[in-house]
């Protein structure tokens, strides 16, 4: 018998990313980067490929930032490849932390790192036939934000400050969401320190 799977019947809203330091000292980084941040109201399993995160998007989000700003912070190239999804049928909401209250675990720590960052990110509203103006409404949005460099194939670059990059995707991602589209997933690649920028300034 097959089941039927229905987006939107789930509130969690789940990142599965990896982080790659370029340094031989990769696993300190990413280790200890992932020892500083709170993760106390999101679910986290890390294996040997990646890790993935659960749980309301705001923790989702504070969680992802303030990992990565902790991995980027003492100057080393670091890289970051994920997949932010909310409405996915095949998820559970028995051990996503949905309960928890708005308050970020980590805004404070994660406020006093000033780091730089350049992403590429796109959107995926599932199921809607007006996918395309649902993105190009968060590409202006994104330029209202400052964030926005360019178009580029099968993304949107966004540079500055790292949290005002993270504010752009977080904001982006929710604005789909409460835009009637009932499955939203968001590809991020972003870099933090790399040399070739600036090689090229």
């Amino acid at each position: 018998m097959q089941e039927n799977f229905l987006c939107g019947t789930s509130e969690i809203t789940g990142c599965r990313f990896s982080i790659y330091p370029m340094t031989d000292r990769f696993e300190d980084v990413i280790l200890s980067a992932l020892k500083e941040v709170d993760t106390s109201k999101v679910w986290m399993e890390t294996d040997d490929v990646s890790t993935c995160v659960r749980g309301r998007s705001i923790h989702v989000f504070d969680v992802v930032k303030a990992i990565y700003l902790e991995a980027a912070k003492h100057g080393d190239h670091v890289v970051f490849n994920g997949t932010f999804s909310n409405g996915c049928p095949g998820d559970t909401a028995g051990d996503a932390y949905l309960a928890e209250n708005e308050e970020r675990a980590n805004e404070k720590k994660a406020a006093e790192i000033n780091q730089e960052a350049a992403a590429q990110f796109a959107l995926y509203p599932m199921g809607i036939p007006t996918y395309m103006n649902v993105i190009m409404d968060q590409v202006i949005f994104a330029k209202d934000q400052g964030t926005f460099t360019k178009g580029v194939h099968y993304a949107s670059r966004l540079d500055g400050n790292a949290h005002a990059v993270f504010k752009t995707l977080e904001d982006s991602f929710e604005n789909c969401k409460k835009g009637g589209t009932t499955h939203i997933v968001m590809t991020v690649n972003m870099s933090a320190n790399s040399p070739s920028k600036k090689e090229a300034e």
